[in-house]
C-alpha cells in the first residue's frame, strides 16, 4: 500500500519522526494517511529505530497497516452497544409508564360507562382517554425498540405482503410520489409478526414522503440472497444463510453521515417541533432486530436514501392470515380470581373491574401474601391473575408454586413488558399473558378466554 501523509498530519508524522530518532520504539499507533488517488485510509504504524555498532540510530523501520476495516467494525460494535443500552432505558421507561397508563385508561372507560351521554363531563373524559391511548401508542413503540414487544409470528410471502401494501402506500405518500412495488414470480418466505412487517414498510413510507416534498419515487424491491447466489449475496457480516431482502429506497433529500449514525436512536429527529417523536425508525429498528433480521442504511445528501433489510429465509408453506374477531359484550363471570400486583392503585383499578363483571377477588399485594392467602383459603380459586414483575418472588415463581398446590388454577400474567420472558425468566406453561396497559373490556376478554382455555 502506497499512502502519502496529508498537510494536517505533518506535525504528527514529525513527531513521530523525532521518537524514532530519540531510540524510541512504538507499535500500532494509529493515524491516517491518504493513497495515490486521493482517497483517505486509516492506519495502524509500528517502527523501530535502526542502530550501527555503536548503538547511534541511523535509520527506522516502519510497518504501515491498513486498519479501516478493523475501524469500521468498531464503530458498528460501538454502536450497537449504545443502541442496546438505549433500549433498556426505553424499555424500562415504557414498563413504568404502562402502569400509570393503565389506571389512566382504565379509570377514564369506567367513567365513560358512569356518565350520560348529553353529560358536559363526557367530552372531558374523551379528551383523557384519547390521550392515555396516544401515550400508550409511544410506549408501544418503545418496547418495540427494546424488542420487548410481544410478537404472533406467521410464515409470510414477503412479496406478497408488499404487493398487497401497494395501494395503502399510494394513498399515504401522496399523489406526486410514484410507488413502486414488486412482482417477484415466486414465494419469497420469512417468519415474521404481520402487523409488525406492516409496520416497518409504513414507517419507512412515511419518512420517504417527508424527504420528497416535490415528490419523487419510492422503491420497494424484495430478492432472495443467498451463499450460493452469484447475482446477489447477504453482507458479509450476517451469519451464513439464506436470505430475504427488502430494499426500500427513496429519491428524496437524502441524509449527511452524521444524521445516519443516529436515526435509529428513540426521539432523534430532523423534523421540526411538533412534525414528529422521533419514533419510527427505532420502531422498525425494533421491529427488524426482534424479528431476527438486520437492517442497514446507504444515503447520500440529494441523492436519496436505500434501506436494506434481511430477513432469514423460511421454507415452510405460508400461514393464512386470521383477523381478529370484532369486539363484542364481555361475558360476566363467577368465578373467583386471586388478584396479584404490587402497584395499589392498578390493584384496586383492576378489583373493581372484576367485581362490576360478577368475578369474586382475593387481592394480594405481593407473592407471599398471595401464597398465603391461597394456603387460608378454603373455596376454589379458579384464576391466578399476577403481575410479571414485583420485589421480591416474581410472577412466574408465584404462578409455578401456586399451580403444584392447586392444580387446576389457570393462570394470567400481566406486564407493562410486552413479552414476560423479556422480564427475567422462563415462561409459565398453559399461562396466558396480557399486555399493560389494558382496558376494562380488555382485562375482562382476557380473563374469561384464560378461565375457557
Amino acid at each position: 500500500m502506497v499512502a502519502r501523509i496529508s498537510l494536517d498530519r505533518r506535525d504528527e508524522f514529525e513527531g513521530l519522526h523525532t521518537r524514532l530518532a530519540q531510540g524510541e520504539t512504538f507499535s500500532e499507533v494509529e493515524s491516517r494517511r491518504r493513497r495515490k488517488d486521493g482517497s483517505v485510509v486509516d492506519v495502524a504504524i509500528s517502527a523501530a529505530p535502526l542502530r550501527d555498532s555503536g548503538r547511534h540510530v541511523t535509520g527506522f523501520m516502519a510497518v504501515v497497516s491498513d486498519v479501516s476495516e478493523r475501524k469500521v467494525l468498531e464503530e458498528q460494535l460501538r454502536q450497537a452497544q449504545k443502541m442496546e443500552a438505549i433500549g433498556r432505558l426505553a424499555g424500562g421507561i415504557a414498563h413504568d409508564f404502562n402502569n400509570l397508563l393503565t389506571v389512566i385508561s382504565g379509570r377514564s372507560h369506567l367513567l365513560l360507562s358512569q356518565v350520560s351521554l348529553r353529560s358536559p363531563m363526557r367530552e372531558n373524559i374523551e379528551l383523557v382517554q384519547r390521550a392515555a391511548e396516544h401515550a400508550a401508542l409511544l410506549t408501544r413503540q418503545l418496547l418495540t425498540f427494546s424488542r420487548k414487544q410481544i410478537l404472533e409470528p406467521k410464515v409470510l410471502d414477503l412479496s406478497a405482503t408488499v404487493t398487497a401494501m401497494g395501494p395503502l402506500l399510494r394513498r399515504l405518500i401522496g399523489e406526486d410520489v410514484e410507488v413502486i412495488t414488486p412482482t417477484a414470480p415466486t414465494s419469497l418466505l420469512v417468519r415474521a409478526d404481520p402487523g409488525q412487517l406492516e409496520q416497518v414498510i409504513l414507517n419507512l413510507g412515511v419518512n420517504a414522503r417527508d424527504a420528497m416534498p416535490d415528490g419523487g419515487q419510492f422503491i420497494l424491491e424484495t430478492a432472495s440472497v443467498g451463499p450460493d447466489d452469484t447475482a446477489a449475496r447477504p453482507p458479509a457480516h450476517l451469519p451464513p444463510g439464506s436470505y430475504v431482502k427488502l430494499a426500500v429506497s427513496d429519491t428524496g433529500c437524502g441524509m449527511s453521515p452524521e444524521v445516519q449514525a443516529r436515526i435509529f436512536e428513540p426521539f432523534f429527529t430532523t423534523k421540526s417541533v411538533g412534525k414528529g417523536t422521533g419514533l419510527g425508525l427505532a420502531t422498525v429498528y425494533g421491529i427488524v432486530k426482534q424479528t431476527g433480521g438486520y437492517i442497514e442504511v446507504s444515503s447520500e445528501v440529494g441523492r436519496g436514501t436505500r434501506f436494506e433489510i434481511h430477513l432469514p429465509q423460511i421454507q415452510e408453506a405460508a400461514q393464512p392470515l386470521e383477523r381478529e374477531p370484532a369486539p363484542g359484550t364481555t361475558a360476566r363471570g363467577s368465578e373467583t380470581v386471586l388478584l396479584t400486583e404490587d402497584d395499589e392503585a392498578l390493584r384496586v383499578l383492576a378489583r373493581e373491574i372484576l367485581q362490576l363483571q360478577g368475578y369474586t377477588v382475593l387481592e394480594a399485594r405481593d407473592a407471599d401474601q398471595a401464597l398465603r392467602i391461597s394456603k387460608s383459603h378454603e373455596g376454589p380459586i379458579h384464576l391466578l391473575l399476577t403481575d410479571v414483575v414485583m420485589p421480591g418472588m416474581n410472577g412466574r415463581e408465584l404462578a409455578k408454586r401456586l399451580t403444584s398446590a392447586r392444580s387446576n388454577v389457570r393462570v394470567l400474567l400481566m406486564s407493562g413488558y410486552a413479552d414476560p420472558i423479556a422480564a427475567h425468566g422462563s415462561p409459565v406453561p398453559g399461562a396466558s399473558f396480557l399486555q399493560k396497559p389494558f382496558t376494562p373490556d380488555g382485562l375482562t376478554r382476557k380473563v374469561r378466554e384464560a378461565l375457557n382455555s
